[in-house]
């Protein structure tokens, strides 16, 4: 849990950790894929939806929960829902094993509900992600629960 609670946004570091993660290419090792991890997470914390679709392919698959979805126009338009209703979102990914060109992780996430802005919230989940040979990811499969917490048992203050 410590390792979870230590992430930090570093602002000047952020511009390069999300020009590396087209960069770093399977096959990956757990270096490589620690830093593929890393680079998702400061890119989805910046709840910019067209940096966060630099990382994909332009046919990407993605299912997010219920939906399903393909290309970079439909990550941009899911993305951009998802933060009108998910407000102060704060998220924290850790690898969870890899394979030549896969990468599966756990994250939680904590957020406002734009809806009823008193009510924070937190997401868990696991996604499952697949990446062409250039480092891009072709494939996202995501599963998460949601449930409400105090403002208090907020763990994620960056």
């Amino acid at each position: 849990m410590r390792l979870l609670m230590e992430y930090v946004i570093n602002d000047s570091v952020l511009g390069n950790l999300l020009t590396q993660s087209t960069v770093i290419k399977p096959p990956f090792n757990e270096e490589t894929a620690r830093a593929k991890v890393k680079a998702a997470q400061d890119a989805w914390n910046t709840r910019d939806p067209d940096v966060v679709a630099k990382a994909y392919t332009l046919d990407s698959q993605w299912r997010n929960r219920t939906e399903f979805f393909n290309g970079k126009t439909a990550i941009i338009e899911f993305l951009r829902r998802k933060w009108a209703k998910e407000l102060d979102y704060r998220l924290m990914k850790e690898l969870w094993c890899y394979t030549r060109n896969r990468i599966s992780v756990r994250f939680e996430y904590e957020w406002r509900d734009a809806d009823n802005p008193d009510q924070w919230m937190r997401t868990h989940g696991n996604e499952h992600w697949e990446f062409q040979d250039d480092g891009l990811m072709s494939r996202r499969d995501m599963s998460a629960n949601d449930y409400p917490i105090n403002e208090s048992e907020r763990r994620y203050h960056f």
